[in-house]
């Protein structure tokens, strides 16, 4: 080994490398950390009753604990009844809320989607808190039997058409909130109102989930209007970089590049729940409609094309075709 490979070693080797990289991690780690603790907020959710879709892993579950904590009643909507069931266990357990319930759907499926909600609206007198969180990223091209490219159908259309079929219900419930996550990269989005059905798309990377995060913003916007007046509001969230289980797609060298990353710089789960929570919960946001918030629970601008009313209103009126056809 040569003289200035072993100066090299001792500089890694030195007890300063190790305690000004463990500060740096540390400080990085604080920054993570949002204007807004949920535990910190009082706000309870007797008597009220929210939906989370995806609640069994990720940020749903830590969104769906939150709730259950705060004494809702709250319905994990989730594709794996495994999964589902090990979820609902794990948040009774946490915070003894025994009124939390398993409810099976399949957001990519519209019939999945229309069943789901036949039975909601049969079994419940009230919905006061909508999240649509289930998402996919990554996943190779597919069309669904409803003619539909896969991740346009779990992103965006299923969540669609699941908000619209419960909005009467919510209407009657009000106050009531929708909360859509979304994502920072929907500036990378484009709007090709061919991609629904497959056609024009490339996949690679996050490339086809950042047009479905865009849809995500522009349709909300335009429920939002839709909704002045009815006590219901409507708000994407970015809830920021957060290590889940969306990248279970992406190659194992994509995922361990993340997950190494991630370790210093990206949102766990819990943290990742805290901007939708905030939107959800917080007194502060009572009344705040068709706005788009960041990770650190502040309201920014989305993207220009998340702002064009007219696009908007097409967008919207598109998704209500291809949806009510099925």
């Amino acid at each position: 080994m040569s003289d200035s490979e072993m100066s090299w070693l001792d500089v890694f080797c030195h007890p300063l490398w190790a305690v000004s990289t463990a500060l740096l991690a540390l400080v990085v780690r604080l920054q993570r950390r949002g204007r807004w603790d949920p535990r910190t907020c009082n706000v309870q959710l007797k008597g009220k009753t929210a939906i989370v879709t995806g609640a069994n892993t990720g940020i749903g579950k830590f969104i769906a604990m939150d709730f259950a904590r705060r004494g809702a009643r709250v319905i994990l909507a989730c594709r794996s009844e495994a999964r589902g069931t090990a979820a609902l266990t794990e948040i009774r357990e946490k915070t003894g809320n025994a009124d939390v319930h398993l409810r099976l759907v399949d957001v990519s499926s519209m019939d999945s989607v229309r069943e789901f909600a036949r039975r909601i609206l049969e079994e419940e007198k009230a919905l006061h808190i909508l999240v649509n969180n289930a998402a996919i990223s990554g996943f190779p091209r597919q069309i669904t039997k409803d003619g539909f490219e896969i991740s346009f159908a779990t992103n965006h259309l299923g969540p669609f058409l699941l908000t619209n079929l419960l909005l009467d219900l919510m209407k009657r419930s009000a106050p009531a909130r929708i909360i859509t996550l979304s994502s920072v990269n929907h500036h990378k989005g484009q709007v090709d109102f061919s991609h629904f059905k497959g056609d024009n798309l490339v996949h690679s990377m996050d490339t086809v989930y950042n047009h479905t995060k865009l849809h995500n913003i522009i349709c909300t916007n335009e429920l939002a209007r839709r909704l002045q007046g009815t006590g219901v509001t409507a708000n994407s969230v970015h809830p920021g970089i957060v290590m889940t289980e969306v990248l279970r797609n992406y190659s194992i060298i994509i995922r361990g590049i993340f997950n190494l990353i991630g370790i210093f710089f990206f949102k766990s789960a819990e943290e990742g729940a805290v901007s939708p929570i905030y939107c959800a919960v917080a007194e502060e946001t009572e009344g705040i409609t068709g706005k788009y918030f960041d990770s650190d629970c502040s309201l920014v601008l989305p993207a220009p094309l998340a702002r064009d009313t007219a696009l908007a209103v097409k967008d919207f009126e598109v998704c209500e075709r291809l949806t009510s056809k099925l």
